[in-house]
């Protein structure tokens, strides 16, 4: 196994047309019929699984010096994240890769009707920035483990993680199963356009959207997941301290970088200080009264995003945080007092440690606020009222749904994950990433030694009388 770094840069049309030679290459090898063996998965799998746990002390280096990321949240939300699905992927391949049996019509008869699930072939997955190993690694894993190749590009706003996962794949897979290319955003636009038989996409919106055109030059079936303005709601029979500790956790892990981060907190008003007195002392519990010192906090990804925070907070009613430090990518945990109406703070996906506090007089204004917004990737309720958290899954559809909890549905590994709308299309985790990765393809069986003479031109009374009788509706 690979213990160092060794890379060379690329011009990017050097590595498009690398990646173009690597497809062909996919191409054949899927054609060959070898990675749809569930042992040849297994594998491979159990292969990468060794990979990441023997290289984990480079791969956290990587992530330390790209996001500052913390110990715990390493372990939990990268590197185990990824082991725990090579885990579960493996314990489902045997059962995922049964034909599943389904009914014939008698006037098939003597027949067999099966449904099989098909690998695509070659599957380029494009990976975020913000979990730049966790959300990488998993979908190619999915994909890989449903029986096709892969060609990972990972995101180079992470660059240091990016270059250990091209060094570490391709020194160890073979480059016509399982291959990573380095580069930039002209790069993924170069390789949305070559013929891949899926693609795979996590980012932001506007790029999402362009992946998705580029991908319909070749009707290339796609996932998108994306991300969004989440909406918080605490009602007013919450418990406020114990939802302010979780909104708290669910916001500003990683420095709130995350698609399903609670993006602005609605609360009633006779409610809305409690509740930032609240969030302020979770903050403090959680982070200290200094987050900058927090082996518990991290860093901005890069000063583009820095800076656009920054403007975020131009103008704004701050009430807890709003420390920065460019030369460290340091912006504190911070909450703001309400928003303005056409302000980018309201209307733009924050995706950072701020978290804006908005109070609703009653939840009819607050219903007709949301449904302006697009479709979210998640939606979090604190209430105790079931009936209530039902009533506003109706009303605002969403990717997910928490109820008293912020962001943890992801840390599930049995539930799916995505988006809808402009949050994305399509899901993968759970059982989805086997239906992601995979097609249904309808299987009839027919033997020789009986065919009914019924079925064929020119049909006689009895035969149509025969045929109308298959085609009369029972009662359940």
């Amino acid at each position: 196994m690979t213990s160092a770094v060794r890379w060379v840069p690329e011009a990017p049309g050097a590595r498009a047309a690398s990646a173009a030679q690597v497809l062909a290459a996919q191409q054949a090898c899927f054609a060959s019929g070898q990675t749809r063996s569930p042992a040849f998965r297994r594998e491979q799998l159990r292969a990468l699984r060794r990979l990441v746990t023997e290289q984990q002390t480079l791969l956290a280096r990587a992530l330390k010096d790209d996001l500052g990321k913390p110990e715990h949240e390493i372990v939990t939300g990268e590197i185990g994240f990824v082991v725990s699905e090579i885990t579960r992927l493996l314990k489902g391949v045997e059962r995922w890769s049964r034909p599943q049996k389904v009914s014939t019509p008698l006037l098939l008869w003597p027949a067999k009707s099966r449904i099989l699930r098909e690998p695509y072939g070659p599957v380029l997955v494009i990976g975020p920035w913000n979990v730049p190993l966790g959300l990488a690694l998993t979908p190619a894993l999915g994909a890989l483990a449903a029986g096709n190749t892969v060609v990972l590009k990972p995101s180079e706003y992470a660059p240091n993680t990016a270059r250990v996962l091209e060094r570490l794949v391709n020194d160890n897979f073979a480059s016509d199963y399982f291959h990573v290319v380095g580069g930039d955003a002209k790069l993924a636009s170069e390789l949305s356009l070559l013929p891949f038989s899926y693609l795979f996409f996590t980012g932001g919106p506007h790029a999402g959207r362009q992946v998705y055109q580029a991908a319909a030059k070749h009707l290339c079936p796609v996932t998108l997941e994306l991300g969004g303005k989440n909406p918080c709601i605490v009602r007013e029979d919450a418990n406020v301290t114990v939802a302010a500790r979780r909104i708290t956790f669910g916001k500003f892990g990683n420095a709130g970088q995350t698609c399903v981060a609670p993006d602005t907190v609605f609360v009633p008003t006779s409610l809305k200080a409690p509740l930032i007195a609240a969030l302020g002392m979770a903050i403090d519990a959680f982070y200290g009264a200094d987050p900058r010192s927090s082996a518990a906090y991290g860093r901005i990804v890069n000063a583009r995003h820095f800076a656009r925070l920054r403007g975020l907070l131009e103008g704004a009613k701050v009430c807890k945080g709003g420390e920065a430090d460019a030369s460290e990518l340091y912006l504190a945990p911070t909450l703001v007092d309400g928003v303005s109406e056409g302000s980018p703070l309201g209307d733009e996906e924050i995706f950072g440690p701020i978290l804006p506090i908005v109070g609703y007089d009653n939840e009819a204004q607050l219903s007709q606020y949301l449904s302006r917004m697009p479709k979210p990737l998640a939606l979090y309720v604190f209430t105790e009222d079931r009936r209530a958290a039902a009533i506003w899954r109706v009303r605002h559809p969403s990717g997910a749904l928490g109820l008293n909890d912020a962001g943890s549905h992801v840390m599930n590994p049995d539930l799916p994950f995505g988006g809808l709308g402009t949050s994305g299309l399509g899901s993968a985790r759970a059982d989805e990433t086997w239906r992601t990765f995979t097609r249904p393809l309808a299987v009839l069986e027919r033997s020789t030694r009986v065919d009914l003479e019924l079925r064929y031109p020119p049909y006689s009374p009895r035969a149509l009388a025969a045929m109308r009788r298959m085609l009369d509706p029972r009662e359940d």
